[in-house]
């Protein structure tokens, strides 16, 4: 069975999709970043025009050919989409960094790329270039995207694009839009080193077309409005998720406001209030913890309207997504329980939002009915860089909690003998670059490109399960899908992070990072004292206490016996980028934090399992 998702967009290369937008819209907020708490500066999209091709044309007068590579490591700001669009007009392939990359991980995207010039935010990442650069021989400039030279850098923007104010003329400028309309849509427009579980990154050659499309496909199913949106961009550009949400946002006139921090996203939605967001599960699993947590520190009786206004937005939600209209007392309770509940939550959100996305990873159903049920719409899709990057979407109209919608306009699926979901179509990457080997092991003769996912295609709506290589397969041959488990025990108030180990072992375990929050106020109401958290995390009550809502969990989720973990260890901090544990899209390294938590782990499997 293939599952297809209609007839796929014609042709095009981003080139043409900025060019358009610049002659639709002419909004004075196109671009918006934080000078202070509660400032934001706006830049038009006549400002946006001239710096893009000022700074294309500086680089062309820096003597970069058509084809050559241009590397960007900054956090999320305007002078990065300015950068990216001025190479893309300009004929350059980027070559976007993640900023959370410490120094020595920078080199293999820079040199293996053959990267010739690199945009920097600042000092901090100046700095890393500054470290390794006898290593980049290719690289012949750092442009900082500060007013002053910083560590590192020998050039800044300001004076890249007075390079090109000399060549801005209007025999200049014709000739560069025409140079850049004449882009073919198989040209590659970037190269995305992807963050994956094991090995060195590789570089997806993604087209003008592959991206082009995605974009193109995605307008037909999310619920924009042309030229009214407001958009929050605070996951990594860098990040094929966000970038093409940036394409998205920008052929549709939206107003983009960029957060520079995962950190400042509170604050950010209270002061852009967007109307459109997308974000990995980590949001909404930390609104989520925030909403019970709320609830929880309240007295008895707002404690008491909470879950009543939860447990009647079930009722609605059950009914609505069994395709009813809600009637009667149902009807009138939900309305009550928006004004004295989900209101609030709505709040801390800015109050304007229509709908999130989801992708990235998998988002627990749990939370995503919350959401739905208190009024907040979240789609989640799904996708790899791979694949440019969406495959399937949720859309109001098409909307199913805990599928990954339906695939978009010209992406076909399959499921694979084994399981593995394949899809094909013009958001397939060209390949990877200069890795023939992988290119080939990635898409077959029939042009399928193995996702490495495992799922199940239900009336057209692709459900995934877990990751191929996650697949846990105990020492007794029973297979355990971790992802779904681990996402179940996040929900639980009292758990942040969630990993189970277990390959090859006789029973599965599960490492637990507390939500530190909730479990300290659990113990100073029962009179625990503690100076520090792994001392608190080492008291009997205090692991009794987790092992209970893990045993709780696992029943609630009707684990068979083999899937339930037999021991729970307690772990004092976030599993992190930094130390090599996630991905920096925050997906896991289950095999990393098996080795990195080893002596641990180690511990656990001393003696018979316990928990059950």
């Amino acid at each position: 069975m293939i599952a297809q998702g209609g007839p796929r967009p014609a042709p095009g290369t981003l080139n043409h999709l900025y060019f358009d937008a610049m002659a639709q819209f002419d909004r004075p907020n196109a671009m918006n970043y934080r000078e202070a708490p509660g400032r934001w500066r706006a830049i038009s999209h006549r400002e946006t025009e001239r710096r893009v091709r000022q700074i294309s044309l500086g680089l062309v007068a820096l003597g970069f050919q058509p084809g050559d590579r241009i590397a960007i490591i900054s956090e999320n700001r305007p002078e990065w989409a300015l950068a990216d669009w001025a190479c893309l007009t300009g004929r350059f392939a980027d070559v976007p960094i993640y900023p959370s990359l410490p120094a020595e991980q920078v080199v293999h995207p820079l040199t293996d790329s053959g990267a010739v010039a690199v945009f920097v935010s600042g000092e901090v990442h100046g700095a890393k270039i500054a470290a390794v650069r006898a290593q980049c021989p290719a690289l012949k400039h750092v442009i900082t995207f500060g007013a002053q030279l910083c560590t590192g850098a020998d050039l800044t923007l300001a004076e890249v694009e007075a390079c090109g104010t000399a060549a801005d003329t209007p025999e200049g400028a014709a000739q560069w839009k025409a140079a850049a309309l004449a882009v073919l849509p198989g040209e590659l427009a970037t190269l995305i080193y992807t963050s994956g579980t094991t090995g060195l990154p590789k570089g997806v050659m993604l087209s003008h077309d592959n991206i082009y499309s995605n974009v193109q496909a995605s307008m037909k199913v999310l619920p924009l409005n042309v030229g009214e949106e407001v958009a929050l961009s605070f996951l990594p550009l860098c990040h094929i998720f966000e970038r093409m949400g940036d394409y998205l946002y920008w052929a549709m006139g939206a107003s983009i406001f960029y957060v520079d921090s995962f950190d400042t996203v509170p604050i950010a939605l209270q002061e852009a209030q967007p109307t459109f967001a997308m974000s990995v599960p980590r949001l909404y699993e930390k609104m989520y913890a925030r909403a019970f947590e709320n609830a929880l520190a309240s007295g008895a009786f707002k404690k008491r309207i909470f879950f009543w206004a939860r447990a009647v937005a079930d009722r609605w939600a059950d009914t609505v997504l069994a395709g009813h209209t809600p009637m009667g007392p149902i009807a009138w309770q939900y309305a009550l329980a928006q004004k004295l509940v989900f209101s609030k939550i709505k709040a801390r959100t800015g109050g304007h939002i229509r709908y999130f996305v989801s992708g990235g990873a998998p988002l627990s159903p749990e939370i995503n009915k919350f959401f739905y049920a208190a009024g907040l719409t979240i789609l989640e899709g799904y996708g790899l860089t791979e694949t440019s990057p969406v495959i399937g979407v949720n859309s109001p109209s098409a909307f199913r909690i805990g599928t990954i919608g339906r695939p978009i306009a010209g992406v076909e699926v399959k499921i694979a003998s084994d399981g593995e979901v394949l899809t094909r179509g013009p958001h397939v990457m060209q390949g990877y670059w200069n890795r023939p080997d992988a290119t080939a092991e990635a898409i077959d003769a029939e042009g399928w490109f193995h996702t490495g996912d495992i799922g199940v295609l239900e009336d057209g709506f692709l459900r995934i399960t877990d990751r191929k290589k996650d697949i846990i397969v105990t020492a007794g041959g029973k297979n355990i899908a971790p992802q779904p488990i681990e996402n179940g025990f996040k929900t639980n108030k009292y758990v942040s992070q969630a990993v189970m180990i277990g390959d090859k072992r006789k029973f599965p375990v599960v490492l637990i990072v507390p939500e530190f929050a909730a479990l300290e106020r659990w113990a100073a109401l029962h009179n625990i004292y503690w100076t520090e958290r792994a001392q608190l995390l080492q008291m009997p009550t205090i692991q009794q206490k987790m092992e209970q809502e893990i045993r709780e969990e696992c029943e609630k989720l009707k684990l068979a016996s083999f899937e339930t973990p037999k021991k729970v260890a307690l772990l004092e901090h976030d599993f992190t980028v930094e130390r090599g544990e996630m991905t920096p899209t925050l997906k896991v390294k289950r095999r990393v934090i098996d080795k990195n938590y080893a002596v641990l782990i180690e511990k656990l499997y001393e003696g018979p399992g316990t928990l059950e």
